[in-house]
């Protein structure tokens, strides 16, 4: 069986405004921003331990949504909340699922949409084919990746596929953001990327707190 993966499905639930390319032009991580960004990741003990009743319903909260196949919290705000989480390669029903690292939080999944909208996918998978530096950089971010999920089992529907359009396209900024966040700076050269730009353009901050709290109610039954 080959699966086929189209375009971006992450929504946001916030519709992105009406941007152009033009508005976020390539950028860079800053010192002070890579090092934010390394103390999101998580360890890998962490990422792979069963995350707490707390961190199972802020996802909840966060997502809208039961979420499916946690398998650990891969990247959290600087407040301790969960950024990201790491899913199994199958899902509890059985369905094969390649999206190992899932972005949760608002305020990020909202930064990928209006990145998205503005069509900084179809610029960076345009220098993906005319730069060859980076796109052997993108090649080995995919092997990564496939290498992190495979050590969670063998799941043959969906092997050499990664996720986000790895590794010679880019067709979800949301994979890319969580990639970028859980693995680190330096693995993912779009995911680093596509995070400078939502820093730029002042969508995220990843040395503040950009967490929407649950209702009270809810945050005392987790």
């Amino acid at each position: 069986m080959q699966m086929s993966v189209r375009g971006c499905r992450h929504n946001s639930g916030v519709q992105a405004p009406e941007t152009t390319t033009e508005q976020f032009p390539p950028a860079t991580l800053s010192d002070a921003d890579r090092l934010a960004i390394s103390r999101l990741s998580t360890s890998q003990d962490e990422r792979s331990h069963t995350p707490s009743p707390g961190d199972i319903a802020e996802v909840n909260w966060q997502l809208g949504r039961t979420p499916r196949g946690i398998v650990g919290i891969s990247a959290r705000c600087a407040c301790g909340r969960p950024l990201a989480v790491k899913t199994a390669p199958r899902l509890p029903d059985g369905t094969p699922f390649p999206t190992l690292f899932y972005l949760t939080h608002p305020a990020l999944t909202a930064a990928a949409s209006t990145l998205e909208a503005a069509g900084v996918m179809k610029e960076m998978t345009a220098r993906l084919e005319a730069d060859a530096r980076l796109a052997a950089a993108y090649g080995a971010a995919h092997r990564a990746y496939l290498a992190e999920r495979e050590a969670l089992g063998d799941v043959p529907e969906i092997a050499g596929i990664s996720a986000g359009g790895m590794p010679t396209r880019v067709k979800c900024l949301h994979v890319l953001f969580a990639h970028a966040l859980s693995a680190g700076p330096g693995i993912n050269p779009l995911g680093d990327e596509a995070l400078a730009m939502a820093i730029r353009a002042r969508l995220y901050d990843p040395a503040r707190c950009q967490c929407v709290a649950r209702p009270h109610s809810d945050a005392e039954s987790a």
